[in-house]
């Protein structure tokens, strides 16, 4: 999983690219914090340590949760997704106890409106776990990629955008590069392909329905605003709670859980425990990073950000490769940086008339 399918995953549509703080950062953290002088360290400026606290925590996930279900061949999923969701929900309580954070108070009212996108949220999280378990961490962050172009087309589709050739020829580049690396990876497996697809469709849906969502339960909030992220991150994870223990049950974990060895085995607790951290950290830093740059860099930084990854990928699991599909993988990474940087840069990607109602307001 990446840091753009997780519950701690920031919407940027109302940021400003034009190099002032992210407003809502500001809102969050105070305008006396972010308006003082920017400090340095070292002689490095703070956007740098926000950015790398960013990165750390967005790679230590992915490799931590591809070790957690593939080092240890652990197979209850849903269970490792439970405690993730609880681990984060009880740590934003805490933070939020000690003063460290501010949330919107719990509403059933906003909860009712949030659900029918948290089904979306779960199937999505859910589907992530199997196909980073089948596939290389390579060829998972090129698949990736296909979640701009489901998301473009719901674009086109709902809310009537038109976007630039610029947009279209990087999607065209990132789609051949995700055949291209299929066709050449030498730990092919038809069902990572088919979860890591299905997880890209679901992305793309719950991007698109959490438009609608945020507007409408906006006059639900305490400052009439739309919902904070880290609120956001709250509602989430206690919402996919009843969710996930419903499909555990389904898929026979609550007995199953308990004969898995991995779960006696303290490298894979550790694991699992990192990994849910970093899935907590990427909020905060996120915020962090946002509120000392623009959107276009936050963006830029999030897809280089997959080089990395896919790098750590095939150095820590031994996977086995070849040039052609290193290539390829290397291709469809550099298409991901052109695409957010022609994204950000595109006036076109603006509605050409006003929306026709779209399913995720109904």
């Amino acid at each position: 999983i990446d840091e753009e399918k997780l519950p701690l995953r920031l919407n940027i549509d109302n940021e400003r690219p034009d190099g002032k703080r992210d407003p809502e950062a500001v809102r969050l953290l105070g305008d006396e914090v972010l308006a003082a002088k920017p400090h340095t360290v070292c002689g490095l400026p703070m956007q740098f340590f926000a950015g790398l606290s960013y990165c750390t925590s967005s790679v230590g996930m992915v490799l931590l949760n591809k070790l957690a279900l593939s080092g240890f061949d652990f197979h209850s999923i849903t269970s490792l997704l439970i405690f993730q969701c609880v681990f984060c929900v009880v740590a934003v309580r805490m933070c939020a106890a000690l003063g460290l954070i501010t949330l919107e108070p719990w509403s059933w009212q906003i909860a009712r409106a949030w659900f029918p996108a948290n089904i979306v949220f779960v199937a999505m999280l859910w589907t992530s776990f199997p196909a980073l378990q089948l596939l290389g961490v390579g060829m998972v962050t090129v698949l990736k990629n296909l979640t701009n172009l489901f998301t473009i087309f719901g674009d086109i589709i709902f809310f009537d955008k038109s976007y630039g050739k610029g947009v279209w020829a990087t999607l065209a580049l990132m789609s051949v590069s995700a055949l291209c690396g299929a066709f050449t990876d030498l730990n092919f497996n038809g069902k990572g392909y088919a979860w890591q697809l299905l997880n890209c469709c679901l992305t793309a849906g719950y991007s698109l329905s959490l438009r609608g969502i945020m507007d409408k339960v906006a006059p639900m909030t305490r400052n009439q605003q739309k919902l904070d992220k880290i609120s956001m991150v709250l509602y989430n994870n206690v919402l996919s709670l009843p969710l996930l223990l419903v499909v555990a049950g389904i898929n026979g974990e609550y007995t199953s859980l308990l004969q898995e060895p991995a779960l006696y085995n303290s490298r894979f607790q550790a694991a699992a425990c990192l990994s849910a951290l970093c899935g907590l950290l990427i909020s905060f830093c996120s915020l962090w990073f946002l509120s000392t740059t623009t959107a276009t860099t936050f963006s830029l930084v999030g897809s280089l950000n997959k080089l990395p990854i896919a790098v750590f990928g095939l150095i820590f699991f031994d996977a086995v490769w070849s040039a052609k599909n290193v290539a390829s993988i290397a291709i469809g990474l550099l298409a991901g940086i052109v695409f957010a940087k022609t994204n950000q840069g595109s006036s076109a990607a603006k509605p050409v008339q006003p929306a026709r109602t779209s399913v995720a307001k109904e």
